[in-house]
């Protein structure tokens, strides 16, 4: 898979937090059931493994694994069944364990230099991130310029008011976000709202 056949799925790719495992099937499901199917578990909390192997079981789910930082994570998240990879960075090290492991990385950048870097190693879609920390729209619009061979996934500071935004510039084919799974509906188990998070994500024209 190339991850640039994410895109084909929906506008918004979630980005998920999981505390507690249990929350981990119910809300893909409630994601799925919202028509939001790619979904992007980060490596942030101690349970987020266990929780990328109980979602992948999810009919419809397309379950990859955020926050990769190194040959290490990157491994762990493949042999948990993530099917592909998001890092808030890029290193040449990741590229190289995604590679030799066959798992499809979009790799974070936030300058011009970190985007030569990536296309150097044959990355050209890659994460925008922090994506309003860094420069929101007209960062986007100039790195266009020098780049009009890469596509963008733009994420960080991102909401539903602003994805169309983001969304209407070409280079961009997809937003990610965490808007869509708010802790304290995750923590009440409000998996309607979610559900309908989740549609309004899935509506957002591109």
């Amino acid at each position: 898979m190339n991850t640039l056949e994410l895109v084909d799925h929906g506008p918004v790719i979630p980005v998920i937090v999981i505390d507690r495992l249990a929350d981990a099937v119910p809300l893909a499901q409630a994601l799925v059931a919202g028509g939001v199917r790619v979904l992007e578990v980060t490596l942030r909390t101690p349970v987020a493994l266990e929780a990328i192997r109980a979602m992948s079981a999810v009919p419809g789910a397309i379950v990859g694994a955020g926050t990769l930082r190194n040959a290490a994570d990157a491994r762990a998240a493949h042999e948990a069944g993530a099917i592909f990879g998001v890092s808030p960075g890029y290193t040449a090290e990741l590229g190289a364990a995604c590679r030799e492991i066959g798992l499809p990385l979009l790799p974070g950048v936030a300058t011009a230099s970190e985007v030569m870097a990536a296309q150097a190693d044959g990355l050209s879609f890659l994460k925008f991130f922090p994506a309003t920390a860094a420069g929101g729209i007209p960062m986007l619009k100039a790195l266009a310029g020098p780049f009009p061979d890469v596509a963008f996934c733009p994420t960080g500071g991102i909401s539903l008011a602003t994805a169309p935004d983001f969304l209407a510039l070409p280079n961009v084919k997809v937003c990610g976000g965490s808007w869509l799974t708010p802790a304290d509906a995750v923590r009440s188990g409000d998996w309607a709202r979610i559900t309908q998070l989740a549609r309004e994500a899935a509506a957002l024209p591109r």
